[in-house]
């Protein structure tokens, strides 16, 4: 027996902080009665478990390394009915990205449908860290890499301590291509990063996820992990 949420998250329906919600919303029934409760539990084999009208069912982990081009949505489907990340995997998996890279971002994404696995990964408590080459506009001065390393105060909030260094300028073309190590994952905080620090963001591409980077692969290609790197990765989401 396991709390709900958990359950409903290890078969990769949703995050367990958006089961919660579901939860609580009424969205969940266990054996034909609705749970409401954070509290509850069950178990994926004897009980029926359904998630807004849809029976789920116990699978087996799967986890994927795709290369996302740019110009594809972090998402397993799309109103707009433009590509998503799923379109380069098994139609038969039902799986969804390890966060997000924006539509404009290529690189490293961990696919999965173990829930549990991707809260770890995903959740800036465990400082997993994540590696960009952002190509910038303009290049950056020691004091701008010296900001990045303290936190850069963004309009919501301030960014944890990052490292920073220019691997490359062009001064006649006016622009530099910038390594920089994260451990947080807000939304478009490595833009947002650089734009407030007065270096608009012209091409992104994260090349490390953890110890996942791009060796091997062109962009649109996947791989499944192998399961030492899946238990790695396990073992770096610490606190």
């Amino acid at each position: 027996m396991e709390r709900l949420q958990k359950v409903i998250a290890n078969a990769g329906i949703t995050s367990r902080r958006k089961a919660e919600k579901l939860i609580e919303e009424g969205k969940v029934t266990v054996n034909g009665n609705v749970v409401k409760e954070l509290g509850a539990k069950a178990d994926i084999y004897n009980d029926e478990i359904v998630v807004e009208g849809v029976p789920i069912e116990k699978e087996e982990p799967v986890y994927y390394l795709l290369y996302k081009p740019a110009g594809v949505i972090s998402s397993v489907k799309d109103e707009s009915d433009r590509k998503v990340v799923t379109d380069f995997l098994p139609a038969d998996k039902r799986i969804y990205p390890v966060g997000r890279l924006d539509y404009d971002t290529a690189g490293v994404l961990i696919m999965t449908n173990d829930g549990d696995f991707a809260n770890k990964l995903m959740h800036p408590k465990y400082k997993v860290e994540k590696t960009y080459f952002a190509k910038v506009e303009g290049i950056p001065t020691r004091e701008a890499i010296q900001k990045i390393s303290r936190g850069v105060q963004l309009e919501d909030f301030k960014t944890a301590p990052a490292f920073a260094k220019v691997r490359k300028s062009d001064a006649k073309k006016g622009t530099a291509i910038v390594e920089l190590t994260i451990h947080e994952g807000r939304n478009r905080q490595v833009r947002r990063m650089f734009e407030a620090l007065g270096y608009p963001v012209l091409k992104l591409k994260r090349e490390r996820y953890g110890i996942l980077d791009l060796k091997g692969l062109n962009a649109g290609e996947y791989r499944e992990l192998k399961p030492h790197e899946v238990k790695k990765l396990r073992e770096s989401a610490v606190t």
